[in-house]
């Protein structure tokens, strides 16, 4: 499964903490990120993370290219609830997400809710709806 992770500042830690209590997990997947939430991310974990550019710099625009083209089977944004106003690539990649029919978690409930789910097979209907016939990041 491709995996796009990607978090706001003040959660980037959460989401690092998150990625290290379930790399064993992940390391199992294709991960994706923003830049910054993947270089802590591989960092903290040793995962191999494709990285693509900062949030607020096109890297949200980036995954949510890849939504669109329902290339993406989970993703885990996590969003602060203390902002005054979401950012809207976060908004446009929920919006995606519930087009295309990917999960999204945008919390830490959420996310262990669907990794788990994730381990015991529950997505794996997203294996038919996105068929692997070519490599993700080629």
């Amino acid at each position: 499964m491709n995996i796009a992770i990607t978090a706001h500042d003040n959660r980037k830690e959460l989401m690092v903490q998150f990625c290290t209590a379930y790399c064993g997990i992940l390391a199992q997947h294709t991960v994706c990120a923003t830049a910054g939430t993947g270089s802590q991310i591989a960092e903290a974990t040793g995962l191999t993370v494709h990285r693509f550019l900062p949030f607020d710099r096109g890297g949200g625009q980036q995954i949510a290219a890849r939504i669109a083209y329902n290339e993406i089977d989970l993703v885990l944004c996590f969003n602060d609830p203390n902002a005054k106003t979401p950012h809207e690539d976060a908004l446009y990649i929920a919006h995606l997400c519930d087009q295309n029919n990917i999960p999204l978690a945008t919390n830490v409930a959420t996310a262990e809710m669907l990794i788990l789910g994730l381990q015991r097979g529950d997505l794996d209907w997203r294996d038919i709806v996105n068929p692997k016939t070519k490599p993700f990041l080629a």
